[in-house]
C-alpha cells in the first residue's frame, strides 16, 4: 500500500514536469517548421522541400493574394531562373504559439533582410500567423497570413 502512495505522490509531481517539456519540445517544433521552410523555400528556393514543410492543400494569404503549392513552385522556378540570385536571410520573433492536440497555430514578426554581393539591398518586415497539423511525417504548416508591416 505504501508502495502505491509513494508511486501516486511521484506521478503527481512528475507529470507536470514532462508535460511541460512536451509543451517547450513541441514548440521548438514549430518555431523550426517556420524558420526551416522559410530558409529551404524562399531563400534557398528548394522545391524538393516544399511538401516537407507544407499540406497538400497549402494556402499563403498575402496582400490580398492567395497562393497554393502551385503559385509557390511557381516562385520557385521564377527566382531560380534570375541572373542575379538575391542572397534572403530571414530572421522571427515569436509572438505566440497555441497547441491543441494535433492542430497548432503560431504568431510571429518575420524579418528578410535582401542581399546583393553581400550589400544589405531592402529589409522587409511581416507580421504573420500560421497553422500547422501533425503529420506521421512531423508538424506541416496547411495556412500562413501574412501582412505587410509599412517602414
Amino acid at each position: 500500500m505504501a508502495a502505491n502512495k509513494i508511486a501516486f505522490l511521484l506521478l503527481i509531481f512528475i507529470a507536470p514536469i514532462t508535460l511541460k517539456a512536451q509543451k517547450k519540445n513541441t514548440e521548438e517544433q514549430l518555431k523550426s517548421l517556420i524558420q526551416n521552410s522559410f530558409d529551404d523555400i524562399f531563400s534557398e528556393q528548394k522545391k524538393e522541400k516544399v511538401t516537407q514543410y507544407y499540406t497538400d492543400d497549402f494556402l499563403l494569404l498575402e496582400a490580398g493574394v492567395v497562393w497554393n503549392l502551385d503559385s509557390v513552385y511557381s516562385y520557385i522556378d521564377r527566382a531560380n531562373a534570375r541572373k542575379i540570385k538575391p542572397e534572403r536571410i530571414n530572421t522571427f520573433d515569436f509572438l505566440d504559439i497555441k497547441v491543441k492536440g494535433k492542430t497548432a497555430w503560431v504568431a510571429y514578426q518575420n524579418y528578410a533582410n535582401i542581399k546583393i554581393d553581400g550589400k544589405s539591398v531592402v529589409k522587409l518586415h511581416w507580421l504573420e500567423s500560421g497553422s500547422a497539423i501533425k503529420t506521421k511525417e512531423g508538424w506541416k504548416l496547411e495556412l500562413l497570413h501574412s501582412t505587410i508591416v509599412p517602414r
